[in-house]
């Protein structure tokens, strides 16, 4: 494929997908924006999950069993802060800190996430464009039968427990897209823009919420394209299922393409789920991403899709 391709993305899923990509294409090609509804300061730090997992994957350093964090990480800090009586709930390895704290030091003398997340990309040899869906902070908050809690509460602490009612995004109606994420969706030689198989609420939804930024898909000369979360009627890993169900809507890929609405034009789907009956040209085929080789097949039906659109 000849042009550029952006991708909107959560943390694990995304991630897989987006080295699936650079697997097909010149990396050069590809900008990431990525969702940081999910970033939070703990113990003082500054911590940006899906960032530091994309970071992780692409470099080659992501614990392989559990798709975040560090391979080979080390726990000598969590253990003593446990000894002193400290909050253990959000496990910091030693080796994941340093992104953590240079990422602090960084943002409290005025660097951007753009700039910090840029830096740490060309550290690793990370060829794509990263960037965070925005500057500014915006923090994804849920309303649950135990009150609201946010995102990290929600999903670490309580391990996803409690029942959601309703998902906003505090801080979103002040933000602004980081630089360069309108400039990518709108750009001439942009030819595919993939919505990654992530959380549609809770890892795109944020991103979407920034003002400007949905407008700039529905308004985007190249075709949105989104890998459904939904393989055989569930989701693969994480609440998807559980939080649509709750929020009352039905966990398949149709329910998935009403709720991007009109920004979409194609969406792939899992060829678990049968006959899909969807209003969009899609493809259907098998979307679990266990592999590399599968990674790579998935990003390939993607981009064909969108190639097909255009």
């Amino acid at each position: 494929m000849n042009g550029c391709v952006v991708v909107l993305t959560g943390g694990v899923g995304g991630a897989k997908l987006v080295l699936g990509l650079q697997q097909v294409i010149d990396p050069a090609l590809i900008t990431a924006v990525v969702n940081t509804g999910d970033d939070f300061t703990h113990l003082g730090l500054r911590i940006s999950p899906d960032i530091d997992t994309l970071l992780y994957t692409l470099a080659g350093l992501a614990n392989a069993a559990q798709g975040w964090g560090r391979e080979g990480e080390s726990w000598g800090f969590m253990a003593a802060l446990r000894g002193l009586g400290g909050e253990d709930w959000f496990a910091l390895g030693d080796g994941d800190l340093a992104l953590h704290v240079l990422r602090t030091m960084r943002l409290a003398r005025g660097d951007t996430l753009s700039a910090i997340t840029a830096d740490f990309a060309r550290s690793w040899g990370i060829g794509i464009t990263m960037l965070p869906m925005s500057d500014n902070a915006v923090g994804t908050h849920l309303e649950t039968d135990e009150g609201v809690l946010p995102f990290q509460r929600y999903f670490v602490e309580r391990r996803c427990a409690p029942v959601v009612k309703q998902v906003t995004f505090e801080g979103a109606a002040q933000a602004a897209p980081a630089p360069g994420v309108i400039e990518a969706i709108l750009a001439d030689d942009t030819v595919a823009i993939l919505i990654a198989p992530s959380n549609p609420y809770l890892s795109v939804d944020p991103i979407l919420a920034v003002p400007g930024i949905r407008d700039a898909l529905c308004a985007a000369r190249a075709p949105v394209v989104a890998v459904s979360p939904i393989v055989g009627g569930d989701a693969v890993k994480g609440p998807t299922a559980k939080l649509m169900r709750e929020l009352g809507k039905p966990v398949s890929a149709q329910a998935v393409r009403a709720h991007y609405g009109d920004m979409l034009d194609g969406m792939l789907v899992d060829e678990r789920d049968g006959e899909t009956a969807l209003d969009i040209p899609h493809r259907s085929l098998d979307t679990l991403m266990l592999s590399l080789d599968d990674r790579v097949r998935v990003a390939k039906a993607a981009l064909a899709l969108a190639e097909q659109l255009r």
